[in-house]
């Protein structure tokens, strides 16, 4: 992580003060999203900006630029997913906050205290990025003709009752 960057903000002052803090961290820093990654080269560059809209709603705003190496459920090769993300989130203190929030605002509830754990907060939407599949771009889709069943009489298929039926009968 950058050497001066914080690694808890506090919420509410950035957002009064309307700071913004920009920062790099490797990848291998980020624990929770290293399982969806095939190795953990590289780094992911993030600016939070801390605001308030024109509605008086707080916010802090993020923009993450990284290359995610993962594999390619096609072709089964290392490939690099480009993510840039641009992200507001509306600061709330509890759920039902949440319906006040402007269109295109994700909520982010913080707790009482105000702090924000910085890589936390990056962690989450990159976590958000990742496909469930993972397709390496410009690979070609396998498709396969398979053609329809030719179109008939359906066939007569063995009833499984049937030899229930004559036991029934050779019982009476």
């Amino acid at each position: 992580m950058s050497a001066d960057l914080p690694e808890i903000l506090d919420a509410w002052r950035m957002v009064a003060a309307r700071r913004g803090v920009e920062g790099r961290v490797p990848l291998s820093a980020l624990t929770r999203l290293r399982d969806s990654l095939v190795d953990t080269q590289g780094e992911v560059r993030f600016a939070l900006d801390f605001d308030r809209d024109s509605l008086k709603v707080p916010y802090v705003e993020l923009r993450i630029d990284a290359e995610l190496p993962l594999t390619c459920q096609r072709s089964l090769q290392r490939f690099l997913l480009p993510v840039n993300i641009v992200q507001r989130l509306g600061l709330i203190r509890d759920e039902a906050e949440e319906a006040a929030l402007p269109p295109g605002y994700e909520p982010l509830l913080v707790p009482d205290n105000g702090q924000l754990r910085t890589v936390e907060l990056v962690e989450d939407e990159l976590i958000l990025a990742v496909p469930v599949v993972p397709i390496m771009p410009g690979t070609e889709a396998v498709e396969g003709d398979w053609p329809a069943p030719e179109e008939g009489p359906e066939p007569e298929r063995a009833n499984p009752f049937a030899a229930l039926s004559a036991l029934k009968k050779h019982s009476n």
